[in-house]
């Protein structure tokens, strides 16, 4: 089975590491210059002390047809636009698609979408990319997975031959999965991007730790959350399990990027005045990434 990657972060690279294990697997890069050190050098893997290099094929962007059996887009949300523009050029329509985004402004861009399967999943992995061809596994999970629209049983085969290598768990509701994902997102991403933190500090400190319970219950009452205990308890864990890590914003941030807070915050800030809610701290957090990301002169 061939499967294609698009997107050479982190999350790209690890996936790439695990399913060429499995699968022919080919990863699509935004340069030329990165696609050429992925053919020469394969991607490592470091996981521990433990080492390993992965032999896959790398390719340009421009040159991705479509033609793989199982395409995983792993691009930031706010490259999905021009992502899903090339399919209206690609000359047939791609077989598989599964989307790996932060948030869920990426699922009305889903409804233009012809391919017959799409699959939505939130990964829960540790990962860092630490150059063009080397990501490093932080920490252990798994990868949630969910049908958005199409066949469960083409989900079902690929979860199955790839969890021999990394765990993958299937979900009956994709908005259920996704906004359980999205609260610990919008809780853990801009606080520690503000705050120039790791994860862990935000259960370390006791005064950080009042500001995330507020949090959570604005983003809770937002989303309508009937058992909000029960995510409350999802977002502890990933702060434990992932206290040494630094968040994907505030990677962004350091490297003056832009970040996902219009999929993350802008999304929920968005489902509040839908509902004539006022997000005050949501509010308050979206506008000082804006101004960090300003101030910082991003590099898109």
């Amino acid at each position: 089975m061939k499967v294609g990657i698009i997107g050479a972060g982190s999350i790209g690279l690890l996936f790439a590491a695990y399913l060429s294990r499995v699968f022919d697997v080919t990863v699509y890069t935004r340069s030329q210059e990165q696609a050429a050190e992925i053919n020469q050098n394969g991607v490592l893997l470091l996981n521990g002390m433990d080492k390993a290099v992965a032999k896959v094929g790398a390719l340009s962007i421009t040159d991705w047809q479509g033609l793989e059996d199982f395409t995983i887009i792993a691009v930031k949300q706010y490259q999905l636009v021009s992502i899903i523009e090339r399919f209206d050029q690609l000359p047939s329509v791609p077989k598989n698609l599964f989307f790996l985004q932060n948030g869920m402004g990426h699922l009305k861009l889903l409804n233009q979408m012809k391919a017959a399967n799409l699959f939505v999943g939130s990964v829960e992995h540790g990962a860092l990319r630490e150059n063009s061809y080397t990501v490093r596994h932080n920490g252990e999970s798994t990868t949630n997975v969910a049908v958005y629209k199409g066949d469960s049983g083409v989900l079902q085969w690929f979860t199955t031959a790839v969890s021999r290598v990394f765990p993958m768990t299937i979900k009956d509701d994709y908005l259920a999965m996704l906004e359980k994902k999205l609260i610990a997102n919008a809780m853990i991403n801009p606080l520690t991007a503000i705050l120039r933190v790791n994860n862990g500090a935000l259960l370390e400190n006791p005064f950080y730790y009042k500001v995330l319970q507020s949090l959570y219950r604005e983003i809770t009452f937002i989303l309508n959350i009937e058992n909000p205990e029960n995510c409350w308890e999802q977002v502890i864990t990933i702060c434990q399990k992932t206290a040494a890590n630094r968040s994907s914003m505030l990677k962004d941030i350091e490297a003056r990027r832009p970040t996902e807070v219009d999929a993350i915050l802008g999304y929920l800030i968005e489902e509040a005045n839908k509902q004539g809610k006022t997000p005050f701290q949501l509010e308050t957090l979206y506008y000082l990434i804006k101004g960090i990301e300003r101030q910082g002169e991003v590099i898109s």
